[in-house]
């Protein structure tokens, strides 16, 4: 298995105790929770149900029912079926008191927020099952979904039966950019770094993603058959990616969509503006769930108070969709080897590499040789004045040592050479960014590129720092 050590590490050790363990693994749609569940456990799984996407509450019992069958090889009569989650849990508990208490007994319930659909009364089974069986007994009970934000309030914040009942969790990530690199060449697929870049751009470290990637072809043509043809999985991935995490899918896409069009983020009062949404708690939910589930990040820019805080589209695939894919017609393939040729691509690129390294900054203290030091990573945008001209810095790294790391980002198929201009716009940068700050710390300037600058007259005396590609892995 590619990386997922922090996530092995905790199952092994919930595997080995003595205690009862309930755990959550929650991560969105497609990023492996369970595969990594199936591949840890493998054979000692003793009752597994697959929530059904749209099911009402008797096909859901329906298909505890026959998950159950499977694993007992027994067909159930017709005066054991259960009318109700408080009956099929019943049957659980009978099947596990049946089986060997040699070793702990392990469920696994995958697409729970499926399962449990408003109508139903599956908490009021599952607390009944916990509380008067699961929590006396050696069990691992697994609870899995993509609805990220749903087990957050339902599961693990539960205020009811099942009240501080999980004992440990998992949030499952999508793949770093070593770990992309590693799961291709655990498939024997070789990219340099560049090409790598490519697609995490694009599809981001989601293996479901990932998996679609061929060898023998460059990452233009693997992003051209995988986004771009009409049997291409990405071509029609973004509706089915929402709807399957949100109960009113379109409200966030319309969100997201609102914030696909700006690089630096929005306020929530420029979001209820441009969605048209009331100021009222429906829209604090929807940020909220869209941050909790990893299409958004909310932050707040430097020196600011959290009233001022900005959010931004941080999901690679999405941003990717939503400037490249959807204007397409629908019946109409799209060529990616034109489109990566146009100035609307260099655009989009150089804000996609700039969501990498933000997704990466702790390479980035790594390289910078301040990991053990306290920091923290912040945007900086001011607003013209009559005495001082606007500006905005990719990157910030507020460090505890009485320093500033001032980042300048740019993705560049080759060694970058820095013009009389940009050294300019750099230097102009810091001296705004000193003026509106007023800070008394040290400004180090950094460089992050691709594959690194060559050394000129504008670099020297400015550059104090340089970041390349790759460092990030």
């Amino acid at each position: 298995m590619i990386g997922r050590t922090k996530e092995i590490a905790i199952l092994e050790d919930a595997s080995q105790t003595d205690r009862p363990e309930m755990i959550a693994v929650i991560g969105r749609r497609r990023v492996g929770k369970t595969y990594l569940i199936r591949s840890f456990f493998e054979d000692q799984i003793d009752f597994e149900m697959v929530g059904l996407k749209d099911g009402n509450n008797e096909r859901q019992l329906r298909n505890f029912v026959f998950s159950l069958e499977e694993v007992t090889g027994r067909v159930l009569a017709a005066a054991e079926m259960p009318t109700d989650w408080l009956g099929a849990f019943h049957l659980l508990r009978k099947h596990l008191e049946s089986l060997s208490e040699d070793k702990k007994k392990v469920v696994f319930i995958d697409e729970l927020p499926w399962a449990a659909n408003p109508r139903s009364d599956f908490f009021t089974g599952l607390s009944y099952f916990w509380n008067s069986y699961g929590s006396k007994t050696n069990v691992v009970f697994i609870i899995c979904g993509s609805a990220t934000a749903w087990m957050i309030k339902k599961v693990i914040n539960n205020k009811g039966g099942l009240h501080n009942r999980v004992t440990r969790k998992i949030i499952l990530r999508p793949f770093s950019l070593a770990e992309t690199e590693a799961y291709f060449q655990s498939r024997q697929i070789s990219f340099n770094h560049y090409q790598l870049v490519q697609l995490y751009m694009t599809m981001g470290g989601i293996p479901h993603y990932l998996d679609q990637v061929v060898g023998g072809k460059t990452a233009i043509q693997n992003i051209d058959s995988i986004c771009f043809s009409q049997e291409g999985l990405l071509r029609t991935e973004f509706d089915n990616l929402y709807s399957s995490l949100f109960t009113h899918p379109e409200r966030y896409e319309k969100i997201v969509a609102i914030l696909a069009t700006t690089w630096r983020g929005m306020s929530r009062k420029e979001i209820v503006k441009l969605s048209g949404f009331t100021d009222g708690g429906g829209i604090t939910t929807i940020l909220q769930e869209l941050e909790q589930s990893g299409f958004i990040t909310a932050y707040v820019p430097f020196q600011k108070k959290k009233k001022n805080t900005l959010y931004r589209l941080t999901d690679n695939y999405s941003l990717f969709y939503l400037k490249f894919i959807k204007p397409l017609p629908p019946s109409l393939d799209g060529s990616w080897i034109t489109l990566s040729q146009t100035q609307s691509w260099k655009s989009w690129s150089g804000y996609a590499f700039e969501n990498i390294c933000l997704q990466h900054i702790d390479k980035i203290k790594a390289k910078l040789g301040i990991a053990g030091i306290q920091s923290q990573g912040f945007s900086f945008l001011a607003k013209g004045t009559d005495e001082l001209e606007g500006t905005q810095i990719d990157l910030l790294i507020d460090r505890a040592d009485n320093a500033i790391s001032l980042c300048e980002i740019k993705f560049y198929n080759d060694h970058f050479l820095l013009s009389k201009k940009e050294a300019e716009g750099i230097r102009k940068k810091r001296t705004l960014f000193r003026q509106f700050s007023r800070t008394k710390k040290q400004i180090f300037v950094v460089l992050i590129t691709t594959y690194g600058s060559l050394k000129s007259k504008h670099s020297l005396g400015l550059i104090d720092n340089e970041v390349r590609m790759e460092d990030l892995f």
